[in-house]
């Protein structure tokens, strides 16, 4: 059990907000997705997402339509603007898991709640809004000039609340995103593992659930 932190700061995409980055892929590629190994291509768009976050800040847009354009270049296919506007305009269209509003309005009872993304402003913004519940302040990585797992972002958030990282409990669903960086950098974290994916217990101690409904027991309440 936890103390009751100030702040509970979330990771947005695949924690709160269901990340159809598979499903927009496949339909943007749409007939074409025949030509190719497409398990290997979504690994591969995976990957690269990762690796270009790593450099120096870009913005989310200019990530996403790079990595989609090289992608779909590499495997022999013929990329057209058009490909990269259907994606930018389903990221805004996300809304939450089913557990996750309900959730969210018990904590906001007891503590500050708040968002910590890779992605722009005007983006997270309607994804607050498809949320349906009152966040207390959103990170993102347009404000840091930086993305999850460098650690700038996490330095911005610490001075944009003004609070110090033992008021903070993170809680998010990447583990090399979150997880591990939040183990370097001394925050308490709770991974929220909906994928069931493989941790590694070098990067804890954290608590693992498989969504959002068992962090008020970690609080008590």
């Amino acid at each position: 059990m936890y103390k009751m932190p100030k702040y509970i700061t979330f990771d947005a995409y695949g924690t709160l907000i269901n990340f159809e980055m598979t499903k927009v892929t496949m339909q943007i590629l749409g007939e074409r997705a025949k030509q190719i190994d497409t398990e290997a291509f979504l690994q591969e768009f995976s990957d690269m997402r990762f690796d270009e976050i790593l450099k120096p800040y870009r913005p989310y847009e200019t990530v996403l339509r790079r990595c989609l354009a090289t992608m779909m270049r590499k495997y022999g296919l013929e990329y057209i603007e058009e490909d990269g506007d259907t994606m930018m305009a389903a990221v805004p269209t996300w809304g939450p898991f089913p557990d996750v509003p309900p959730v969210l309005r018990k904590l906001r009872q007891y503590c500050k709640i708040v968002i910590i993304s890779n992605t722009e402003d005007r983006l997270i913004e309607k994804n607050i809004e498809n949320i349906g519940v009152p966040f207390d302040d959103y990170i993102s990585a347009e404000q840091a000039r930086a993305y999850k797992p460098t650690k700038p972002i996490f330095d911005y958030t610490l001075k944009k609340l003004g609070c110090d990282k033992s008021e903070i409990l993170h809680v998010a669903n990447g583990f090399e995103y979150d997880i591990m960086p939040a183990h370097d950098l001394g925050w308490k974290a709770v991974w929220i593992n909906r994928y069931q994916e493989k941790g590694d217990p070098a990067y804890g101690p954290y608590d693992t659930l498989p969504d959002l409904t068992g962090v008020p027991d970690l609080l008590g309440i």
